[in-house]
C-alpha cells in the first residue's frame, strides 16, 4: 500500500471509530466520589402531623338518641338495659308464648301506672344531641429518628440506591372540647301486660335469662313518646391527652438527582402504641331551671396499632457529612377508640399525613 493511501486512511478509520462510540451507550457521568462513599445516614426531624381526628363519641350517655348502649347497667348474666329504670330481654325459651321472665324494674311506681295488670319502662333522650364531639383536628408536633441502611448501587440506572430504613417516632396529643346545647327531652314509655290474678315481685327485682321466674309480655301493648315543655340545658367537657410512640420499617429507593440533591422514597410496615387518658364531664339541667345533675367519667388505657406507610424526602447535602432533609409522610394505623368511664374517645390514624424537616448524618 502506498504513503499516500495510508495517509487517506487515518481521518476514515478516526470517524469509524467517532460514529461507533455515539452509538455504544454510555455510562451516567459520576458523581461526587465522597457522596457515594457516604453509604448509611441518620436523619433527625420534626414532625408535623395532619387530617389525624379525635372525638367523643355519643355524648350524654342514655340521653344520646344515638346510644344503643343505655344507661350502662346490666343485668345479672351481663346484658345491658335496655330501658333506663329496667330491662325486658329474651329469655333461654326465646320468649315462648309470647312472654319472658327476662326482665326487671326498679321503681314501685312503674307497676299499674297505665292500668291494671301493666307494667312500664321508660328511656329518656335529648334529641338535640349530636352523635360525636370533636375534640380537635389542629396539626401536631413531634419528632422522629430514621436510620437508612445502603445495600447497594446500580451504577447502570444513574446511581440508584437500595436499602433498609427503620425509624421511631413520638408525637403527643392534647386535645379537649366544651360544649353548650340546649334541648328538648324525650320521654319514651313502653307498657306491658302481665297474667291477670297475678302479682309481681316487690321494686327493685331482676329476673335472670335462665329463670323460671315471674312471667310479663314480651312485647309491648302501648308505646308512646312525650316531650318535654321547655328546653334543657346540657354542658359537656372532654380531654384527651395521648402520646403515639411510632415505629416503621421497609425498603428504599434513592436516586441523586444533582451531585448535591438526592430523592428518596421509602414504604413499608409501620405500628404504634398509643398510650391515652381521657377525662368528661356532664352537666344536664332540666327544663325549667330544674336542680342540675352531673355526671363525670375517665381513665387511661395503653393499644397497639398496624398499618403501612408510604414516604418520599428530598435531601440536600450541604457537605460529605451533612445534610437538610424535607419530606411526605402518608401513614395508616387505622383508629383508636376506648370507651373511658362511660363515654368512648377515638382517634383516628387512618389517613394520616406528616411533613418533616430534618437534618441528616451520611457516614
Amino acid at each position: 500500500m502506498s504513503k499516500n493511501h495510508k495517509v487517506w486512511l487515518l481521518p476514515v478509520a478516526g470517524t469509524l471509530f467517532l460514529a461507533t462510540a455515539a452509538t455504544t451507550p454510555q455510562p451516567p457521568p459520576p458523581l461526587e466520589r465522597d457522596y457515594l462513599d457516604s453509604t448509611n445516614r441518620i436523619t433527625g426531624s420534626i414532625r408535623f402531623g395532619m387530617n389525624i381526628h379525635a372525638k367523643f363519641l355519643n355524648p350524654g350517655g342514655s340521653l344520646n338518641p344515638h346510644n344503643t348502649g343505655g344507661t350502662g347497667q346490666r343485668t345479672r348474666g351481663g346484658k345491658l338495659f335496655n330501658y333506663d329504670d329496667g330491662y325486658v330481654l329474651t329469655d333461654i325459651s326465646h320468649n315462648f308464648g309470647g312472654q319472658t321472665w327476662y326482665w326487671g324494674y326498679e321503681n314501685a311506681g312503674q307497676i299499674n301506672e297505665s292500668g291494671p295488670n301493666t307494667i312500664d319502662f321508660h328511656h329518656v333522650t335529648a334529641p338535640g344531641l349530636p352523635g360525636e364531639i370533636p375534640a380537635g383536628d389542629s396539626p401536631y408536633m413531634g419528632a422522629e429518628i430514621t436510620y437508612d441502611h445502603e445495600l447497594g448501587v446500580k451504577d447502570d440506572w444513574h446511581h440508584l440506591r437500595y436499602g433498609i430504613e427503620a425509624a421511631f417516632n413520638f408525637m403527643p396529643f392534647d386535645v379537649d372540647y366544651a360544649s353548650g346545647i340546649n334541648t328538648r327531652l324525650a320521654t319514651k314509655t313502653d307498657t306491658y301486660g302481665y297474667t291477670p290474678g297475678t302479682t309481681p315481685p316487690g321494686a327493685p327485682y331482676s329476673g335472670s335469662y335462665g329463670g323460671p321466674g315471674f312471667v310479663i309480655g314480651s312485647t309491648p301493648i302501648n308505646s308512646f313518646t312525650s316531650l318535654s315543655s321547655g328546653d334543657a340545658n346540657f354542658q359537656g367537657r372532654y380531654d384527651l391527652n395521648a402520646y403515639l410512640w411510632g415505629f416503621r420499617l421497609g425498603p428504599y429507593l434513592e436516586s441523586p438527582l444533582t451531585k448535591k440533591l438526592s430523592l428518596h422514597a421509602s414504604g413499608g410496615l409501620s405500628f404504634g402504641v398509643v398510650d391515652a387518658t381521657a377525662y368528661w364531664s356532664e352537666t344536664l339541667t332540666p327544663p325549667g331551671g330544674g336542680t342540675p345533675g352531673t355526671t363525670y367519667g375517665g381513665g387511661g388505657n395503653t393499644q397497639v396499632l398496624w398499618g403501612y406507610y408510604l414516604s418520599l424526602d428530598a435531601t440536600y447535602q450541604v457537605n460529605d457529612r451533612w445534610g437538610v432533609d424535607l419530606g411526605v409522610q402518608y401513614q395508616d394505623l387505622g383508629r383508636y377508640r376506648h370507651n373511658f368511664g362511660g363515654r368512648t374517645a377515638e382517634l383516628d390514624l387512618s389517613q394520616s399525613i406528616f411533613v418533616q424537616l430534618g437534618v441528616s448524618y451520611s457516614f
